[in-house]
Formats: structure tokens, sequence, C-alpha cells
């Protein structure tokens, strides 16, 4: 249809006027569209007579299309294979049973008979004993003499202080006791004895209780301490 073309291709109206033809832009632009319906229903007219329309079936261009080919179905997932059967335990068959051999009797024993006791022997008598006269035991050895310390050899530590009675002193009463002592080792006075009394009964035992709270070097013999009896005079006069 050229007149439909040429009228798609006109120049564009000038800027901003009015064409020399005296018609607006908006008046041009309705003419133009005017023009376009009165050939499409032209042709729309022609498309209704039999003839034309098969003339424009067979010269109307074919279209193609290309339509892609369907995609190839998806194969299913394969299922898992089954598990394993459970191995089940094998039951071992019992043994046999062993046959229980009898064993043969033992034979009786034989009867025992016990052997005739022997003939009693008759017992020996001893000798008579040998009458042995014991010698009579020898008398213990006496023990040795108590060693005898010299009064010029004792030594004291704390030396004997007898105390003056006062009843003696009040009677005037004096005198001289002499007291045996035992030293021993150590130097202590393990016994104590009246050796000469000097008349009046308490300046002796004032003597012996002294001595007895004596206290003795311990008397020695080659270096080696040794104990002994000694005399140890107690003296008791009055002041004048």
């Amino acid at each position: 249809m050229p007149g439909a073309t040429q009228l798609l291709h006109l120049p564009p109206l000038p800027r901003g006027g009015v064409r020399a033809d005296g018609l607006t832009p908006t008046q041009r632009s309705a003419l133009v569209g005017a023009i376009i319906a009165a050939h499409i229903a032209a042709v729309v007219g022609l498309l209704q007579v039999r003839e034309v329309r098969e003339a424009a079936r067979e010269v109307a261009p074919m279209f193609v299309d290309f339509i892609a080919p369907p995609a190839p179905p998806v194969p299913p997932a394969p299922r898992p294979p089954p598990p394993p059967p459970i191995p089940q335990p094998i039951l071992k068959k019992p043994p046999p049973p062993v046959p229980v051999i009898a064993a043969a009797p033992s034979p009786a024993p034989a009867a025992f008979i016990a052997p005739a006791p022997p003939p009693e022997i008759a017992p020996i008598a001893p000798p008579a004993p040998v009458a042995v006269q014991a010698s009579p035991p020898a008398p213990p050895a006496p023990p040795p003499a108590p060693k005898i310390i010299p009064a010029s050899a004792v030594q004291y530590l704390e030396p004997p202080a007898p105390e003056y009675p006062r009843l003696s002193r009040r009677n005037a009463e004096s005198g001289r006791v002499l007291v045996r002592v035992f030293i021993d080792v150590a130097g202590a006075p393990r016994q104590v004895q009246l050796a000469t009394a000097s008349g009046f009964v308490r300046l002796d035992e004032a003597a012996l209780a002294a001595v007895r709270k004596a206290r003795f070097k311990p008397y020695t013999e080659n270096g080696l301490p040794t104990e002994g009896w000694t005399t140890i005079p107690i003296n008791f006069e009055l002041e004048h």
C-alpha cells in the first residue's frame, strides 16, 4: 500500500510554527491518523472477499516456529540396595553322648587273717644300782673382807654438820662420838653404825643423823672407785 507508506515517511513538521499548508501540528496528527484508519478499513474490507483472502494467504509469508524438542525424561533415582541379611547364628549340634563303659567288677579282696601274736618275752630285771658315796660339796668361797678406808683418806663433798641438841646444851652434855660408816663407789653412806658412844643418847643420835646427811668423794685405788668402811669422829663441846 504505497499511500500508507508515503504518509508514514512524511517530513517532520517545523518546530514552533505552522506549515505552509496552514495546519497546526495537532491538526496534522489528526489528519494522519484519519488517513491510516481509512487505509486499514479498506484492507479489512478487501479481505472479506474470498478470492482476495485466498490470494493473500498464498502470498503471506510463512512463519516457522522452531520449537525445541522436549527434554528427555529424568530417570528416577535408583532405589537404595536392600540391607544385607543378618547372619543367623549357626547352631552347633551337640556332641553325641559318650557311651558309658561299665568297668569290670573288681575281684573281692581275700579275707585278712591276723598272724598269731609272738610269744611273750619275760622282762629282764635291771641290775641293782651300785651305791656311790658322793663327796660333800665344797664350801662357798668366803666373801672378801670389806675394805678399810683410812680416816686420813676420807674426803667430803658435803661434810657432816651435827646439830647440838638444845636439851643437851641446857644439861651441859658434851662428849665425842665415833661413827662407823660404809661408803659406796658413788660416795654415799650406805650403812651408819655407832662405834663409840659419848655417854649421852641425844648426842649419839645427833652424830648418826649428821653422818647420814653427809656426802663423800669416792675413794679410789689404782684409779678405780672402791667402797669400804671408815670411822668418823664427831665432837660435841660446850662453849665457855
